[in-house]
Formats: C-alpha cells, sequence, structure tokens
C-alpha cells in the first residue's frame, strides 16, 4: 500500500465488502437511526421554517396562531400521504420513482431535478441557518465571517459521509439527541409558564381576525395568511426523505419506513408548533445579528432562573449549539437522499452511469462530491442568505410534493377496485391541493425575490439530462445492432470438449453485460490467429452500484445475470470444441476486480494474452469522455505495468 492509499484509508476507513451479508446488514438504518439520519432534515427546519413564517406576518402577530395549527395539521397530511409512496415503492426513490411510474418519464425527470435542487440546497440552508445560530451569541461585527464558516461545515460532512453513511450518523447522534431534549424542555416550560395567556389569546386573535377582515376585506386577509403559511413551507421540507431512501432501511422495510415517518411527523409537529406558539406568547421581536428562536429561547431561559448575565449566556450557548449542531445533521441528510437521487436518475440513463458506482465504503462517492461541490457553490453564490435560500428550496420541494401527489392520485383513480382507494385518494389529493397551493403562492409572490433561480436551475438540470438521455439511447441502439450480427451464430454439435491444458497459448478476454463486445474479439482473436489459442478464458468483474446494492434479492439477481452472461461464452467455445473456463468477481472498482482476475488467470495459464473491445465514436469528443468510462486503456496501463500484455479491439458505434 502506497502513501497515498494509507492516507485515503485513514480518512476514509478500510474498504467494506460488498458481498458479506453482515456488511449489508450493518449498514440498514433501523427505524431509530434513520430517524437521526434522514429526519434530522425535517425537524431542523424547525430552526428557520416558523421564524419566516411568523415574520412574513408583520405586526399581525396574532395571526401566527392559525400557522402553529396550520403547521401541525400540514405535516401529518405530509406525511400520511408519503406513507404510501414508501408501500407502493419499498426499494427507494420517492418523488423521482413516484412521478416517473405514474405520471411519466419526463414528469419523474423535472421530480428528480428538483429533488436534485431540493438536496443541495438542504445541505446549504442547514450549513447557513447552523451558522446563524451559532453567531446569534457573538458580536454584530462577527457577521462577516459566516459565510467562511458556512463552507467550512459542508466541507466537515463531505468529509464525514465518504467514510460511510452510518459513520456519519453515528457521530452525529449525540447532537440530535441533545437537540431534542433541550429544546422538547424549552418548549414545554414556554407553554406552561404561559398557560394562562391562552385564555386571552384565543379571543385576540377572532378580534384581530375580523378588525383585519373588515378592513382590508376578507379575500386579501385570507391572501395574506396563505402567503405566510407558503412562506414557512420550508418547515416541511424533509419529510420526503424516508421515501427516497427506503433502501437503506433495516428490514421489514416498509415497518420500518413508516415508524420512521411517524417519529418524523410526531417531532416536527411539535416543535415546529411549539415554536410558533411560543412567538406569540412571549412577544418576539427581532432583533439585529439574532434569529426569533435565540430571541425567544433566551427570554424563557430568563424566566426560568438563568438570569444572571455569565449564566444565562451559558445556558443559551448550550441550546444554540445543538440547534446548530442538529442543522448541520441535517445537511447530512443532503448527502444520504442526494446522490441516492442521482443513482436512481443514473440508472434510467438521465445522468452520466457513473453516478451508479460506489466508493470502497459502499457510499455513492461521485455523487457525495457533487452534492457537496454544488452546495459550497450555492451557498458562496447567495452569501449564506438563509432568507434567499428558503425560498430556492421550498420552491424545488413543494414541486416534488406536488408531482409525486398527483401521482398517487392518479393511481389510486385508476386503481378504484382496491381496498380503501377512496380514502388514500382523499389523503392525496389534500396533500396534492396543500403542496400546489404553497408552490403557487412561493412562484408567484417570491419569483424576484429568487423563485426565478429556482425555476431556472430546474430547467437547466432538466435540459442538461434530456441531452445525456437522448446520447445514451442512441449508444444502446447502436450496441443492440452490433449484438444483433452475433444472434444467428450458429451454435456446433460438439458435446465433449477439451480441458483446458495450462501450458497452451490462452486468449483471455474481458468481457461486460455486451454479448457483442465478447462474441466481437472471441471471433476477431480466432480470425487474426487461426489454430494458434487453445484455451480461451472469459472474466467479468461485476459493479456494485447502488441500484444492485439496494437488497440481497438485487444482488442474487445480479449475480445470476452475470453467470447467465458467461455460461454464454464458454458453452458457444466447448460447442466448436474449444476449451474454455470463466472467470468472475464482484466489487465497487471494475478495475481493481479486473486486475485481480488476471493475475489470477496468469498465475494459472503463464501463457496469456488479454484481449478486450472499446467503444470508438464516430465523433469522439469531451462528452462521449465523459458519458462513457475509459476502462480498457486504464486496463491496458495497469497490466502491461504488471507485465501482462493487453490488446484493444477498437468496436465503432456511429453516435
Amino acid at each position: 500500500m502506497n502513501l497515498f492509499q494509507s492516507l485515503r484509508q485513514f480518512v476514509l476507513g478500510a474498504p467494506l465488502d460488498p458481498m458479506s451479508r453482515k456488511t449489508r446488514h450493518s449498514l440498514a438504518l433501523m427505524a431509530f437511526f434513520a430517524w437521526v439520519g434522514l429526519g434530522a432534515d425535517g425537524i431542523s427546519s424547525s430552526a428557520y421554517g416558523p421564524e419566516e413564517a411568523f415574520r412574513a406576518l408583520g405586526e399581525h402577530t396574532h395571526l401566527g396562531l392559525y400557522l402553529a395549527l396550520a403547521t401541525m395539521v400540514t405535516v401529518f397530511v405530509i406525511a400520511l400521504a408519503y406513507n404510501q409512496v414508501i408501500e407502493l415503492f419499498p426499494t427507494g426513490g420517492g418523488g423521482y420513482r413516484v412521478a416517473t411510474r405514474l405520471v411519466g418519464p419526463y414528469a419523474g425527470l423535472i421530480s428528480g431535478a428538483a429533488l436534485l435542487v431540493d438536496y443541495v440546497l438542504t445541505i446549504a440552508i442547514s450549513a447557513a441557518a447552523g451558522v446563524d445560530a451559532l453567531f446569534s451569541l457573538l458580536p454584530v461585527a462577527f457577521q462577516n465571517y459566516k459565510l467562511v464558516s458556512g463552507l467550512g461545515v459542508i466541507v466537515v460532512l463531505l468529509i464525514l459521509n465518504l467514510r460511510g453513511m452510518k459513520e456519519a450518523i453515528k457521530i452525529l447522534l449525540p447532537i440530535f439527541l441533545g437537540f431534542v431534549i433541550t429544546h422538547a424542555l424549552l418548549i414545554v416550560y414556554g407553554l406552561l409558564a404561559n398557560a394562562g395567556n391562552f385564555s386571552t389569546l384565543v379571543p385576540a386573535t377572532i378580534e384581530e381576525t375580523l378588525r383585519l377582515g373588515n378592513s382590508l376585506g376578507w379575500v386579501p386577509l385570507t391572501a395574506f395568511l396563505l402567503l405566510g403559511y407558503a412562506q414557512g413551507g420550508g418547515t416541511y421540507t424533509g419529510l420526503e426523505a424516508v421515501s427516497n431512501n427506503v433502501n437503506v432501511l433495516a428490514e421489514p422495510r416498509v415497518a420500518t419506513g413508516k415508524l420512521t415517518m411517524l417519529y418524523m411527523a410526531i417531532s416536527l409537529a411539535f416543535t415546529a408548533g411549539g415554536i410558533i406558539l411560543i412567538y406569540l406568547l412571549w412577544n418576539v421581536q427581532p432583533v439585529e445579528g439574532k434569529t426569533y428562536n435565540a430571541v425567544a429561547f433566551g427570554a424563557v431561559l430568563q424566566h426560568m432562573g438563568f438570569d444572571s448575565p455569565l449564566l444565562h449566556q451559558g445556558a443559551l450557548l448550550v441550546v444554540l449549539a445543538f440547534e446548530a449542531g442538529l442543522l448541520f445533521v441535517a445537511a447530512n441528510t443532503g448527502f444520504l437522499g442526494g446522490p441516492a437521487v442521482l443513482a436512481n436518475m443514473s440508472s434510467d440513463s438521465w445522468l452520466p452511469h457513473q453516478f451508479r458506482y460506489l466508493s470502497t465504503r459502499l457510499v455513492t462517492q461521485n455523487g457525495i462530491l457533487v452534492m457537496a461541490l454544488s452546495a459550497l457553490a450555492i451557498l458562496w453564490w447567495t452569501g449564506g442568505s438563509v432568507t434567499l435560500l428558503v425560498v430556492l428550496y421550498s420552491i424545488s420541494v413543494f414541486l416534488t410534493f406536488s408531482i409525486s401527489l398527483f401521482g398517487l392520485m392518479a393511481y389510486w383513480w385508476r386503481n378504484r377496485t382496491s381496498r380503501g382507494w377512496r380514502r388514500r385518494l382523499a389523503l392525496s389529493a389534500t396533500g396534492f391541493a396543500v403542496c400546489a397551493t404553497i408552490l403557487a403562492l412561493l412562484t408567484i409572490e417570491r419569483f424576484t425575490a429568487g423563485g426565478w433561480a429556482a425555476l431556472l436551475i430546474i430547467a437547466a438540470i432538466s435540459g442538461l439530462c434530456v441531452a445525456v438521455r437522448r446520447h445514451y439511447d442512441w449508444t444502446k441502439a447502436a450496441i443492440r445492432n452490433i449484438d444483433a450480427q452475433y444472434e444467428e451464430l450458429d451454435f456446433g454439435s460438439v458435446s465433449t470438449p477439451p480441458e483446458p491444458d495450462p501450458r497452451a497459448p490462452t486468449a483471455v478476454f474481458l468481457v461486460g453485460s455486451s454479448r457483442g463486445g465478447g462474441m466481437h474479439a472471441q471471433q476477431w482473436v480466432q480470425g487474426m490467429f487461426p489454430g494458434h489459442f487453445r484455451n480461451f478464458v472469459f472474466i467479468n468483474a461485476r459493479t456494485v452500484d447502488a441500484q444492485s446494492y439496494g437488497g440481497a434479492q438485487s444482488m442474487q439477481a445480479l449475480e445470476v445475470e452475470a453467470n447467465v452472461a458467461l455460461s454464454y461464452f464458454v458453452n458457444f467455445c466447448h460447442s466448436k470444441g474449444l476449451a474454455a473456463k470463466s472467470y468472475l468477481s464482484f466489487g465497487t472498482d471494475p478495475i481493481e476486480g479486473f486486475v485481480e482476475l488476471c493475475e489470477k488467470v496468469r498465475a494459472e495459464f503463464p501463457n496469456s494474452l488479454f484481449f478486450t473491445s472499446k467503444l470508438v465514436f464516430k465523433r469522439d469528443n469531451w462528452t462521449t469522455h465523459m458519458l462513457h468510462n475509459q476502462a480498457a486503456l486504464v486496463l491496458q496501463q495497469r497490466l502491461h505495468a504488471a507485465g501482462m500484455q493487453m490488446v484493444i479491439l477498437p468496436m465503432q458505434v456511429e453516435v
């Protein structure tokens, strides 16, 4: 192991065996850990969602009572609707899979693009809001350092997630629990301490509502309340995370997913609704350089007896540190969900296939890097403004929500004979109405305040995906044409083929999933070296990607498919009276897998020459290099360096 590999292993950890059942079991998340890893995004939104909603009310703060009630009801409506997604799509994919299967591929594309923006903004806004919480304890002069601090948080989370999903969650677990305990205590105390004011709060709210209705008009008042409600849309972000990542949950996945969703709904409804009520009861007013939560909890702590400056500042430091910590845990959700969406879209050829591949730590490393770099860029572009990020965030989230819930409505309408379809349709329709309303209000009212940017980014990603998909479709069609040329090959009638002779010249073919590529190489070698090679060996190093690692059945299907593909080549050679053999391996790095197999073959057949095919495009450019791996060239260099000779056979496609 060289210095670079040693340093890499020290930072990221030792490689994991993807074929080990123990590995799969150790990585799967039970409901509690899923609540931490996936639910943190939802509950952490209580650090900025309620504030944005309450701020939108301006001087009419009494109307916040409606927002508190609407917030708690909305959380459960969306959570219950998304339980249906977990039931219908237990392999994960969430909003992307729902839209693709139930509405259509292009609806899925838009939903997937919005989800990617959502998860990038999950990282960016959580880092920014967490830094805001911490800097609420510092003098205003320190505000200039918030952006750099937010960027640093993202870099640290990037390293944690490259080590592996569960490792990141274990490190962040104490922070999550600290937030839940401290905020629950403060909310309960804050409500009980002012419980007597509820008797005056309700009549005051009704009186304020009647006064505004008579002066402004009921339609403008309703629009005003809906705008405040929509502005707090960031509160509900994160609820979709479980349905997007069902594949990482412990068995039984559906039950685990529903339990996780219940944890999320209860904790978010209590925290977000409770915080808005605290704002009301404690008459919170904006203070420069401080979040509303810092002002509200500061007042509650002082009432609890933390009244000396040192004691009060220390207690508030603990509370806001846990709040900031939870926001950083929430940012971690973007590193879990974003790469999963990239992998799902990659498997459907909307994105480069490299996003399906796992690292040695069994995480979608390319996806994690893309999410981190994108979050760094958007945080830098927005200057860390939580208000602007919330607008971008909410539009992307509610676009996905609306498409997904519309898909559920269409599904239950088409399946009207199924049991309980009316109840499920009504729930989906209610969720769709809520989410579509919030989306429309945010888009119209906040279009010039950043809404245009969210729509432009989603449109740009969608356009790029269409171009990528078109290229892959052309390539697949060209490969099918090549495969078709070898479908009519006649198998021979030799029933007892010779056994391989280790001392004889051996042609070793590095093959993939395409029969045409393997047969092209085998036929070319026989034509160029008639009668020279006595043994024909076929090797395949299959890549365990994010899709195949979704569960035990997927892994078994991958193994069966690989063995069937290799058996075809071996059986063809046997039918022609040729000695043949095959080798198969599984791993996250196909290059390393092939090199190891080549060394194994050379040890058994010293007189070996290696062959593989490579797609050659008539119009070769940087796009084809990005969308298609250059494994053949890299393998040739590695084998030559190890003293093994390899010949690359070009296979031209008209793309």
